[in-house]
C-alpha cells in the first residue's frame, strides 16, 4: 500500500452550528451539507466531517470526544495576515509565531483553540 494524501478527517463536536461558524468566519472554510444532512467544512481539496458528540456516525473512532484533536493547517496567505485576522476575530493566540518542523521542512506556526478546545496550528513554510 502507498498513501497519497488525506481526503478528510473527522472532528467530534459539541455544537455543529458553532463549529461551522468558527471555521467559516475565522478559518475561511466552507460549511457544507452532504449525505442526508451530515455537515462538513471544505477547504482546498480536503474536508473536515463533523460528528455531533453523543450521536456520532458509524463507523467512528473508538473513543470520540470533543477537544481531542491537534491539527496543523497550512495557510494560503502570509502568517502575518493570519495573526492579524485571528486578532480581528478575537481569537486568542496561545503560542507563536514560533519555528516548527513540518512534513516538508521548516515552518512558522501560530496556535489557538477552536470552540471545542481542539488545538489548531496554522503555519507557513519557510522558503
Amino acid at each position: 500500500m502507498r498513501i497519497d494524501r488525506i481526503d478528510h478527517l473527522v472532528l467530534t463536536v459539541k455544537d455543529i452550528d458553532t463549529t461551522c461558524d468558527f471555521y467559516s468566519r475565522v478559518m475561511g472554510m466552507k460549511a457544507v451539507v452532504f449525505a442526508q444532512g451530515r455537515r462538513a467544512l471544505e477547504f482546498g481539496r480536503q474536508k473536515i466531517n463533523l460528528h455531533p458528540a453523543g450521536s456520532e456516525y458509524s463507523p467512528r473512532a473508538q473513543h470520540p470526544v470533543p477537544g481531542s484533536a491537534d491539527l496543523c493547517l497550512i495557510a494560503a496567505v502570509p502568517l502575518a495576515e493570519v495573526v492579524a485576522h485571528l486578532r480581528d476575530c478575537g481569537v486568542e493566540i496561545i503560542e507563536g509565531p514560533v519555528e516548527r518542523s513540518g512534513a516538508l521542512g521548516s515552518m512558522l506556526s501560530v496556535y489557538f483553540r477552536d470552540p471545542d478546545l481542539n488545538l489548531i496550528e496554522v503555519s507557513e513554510y519557510r522558503n
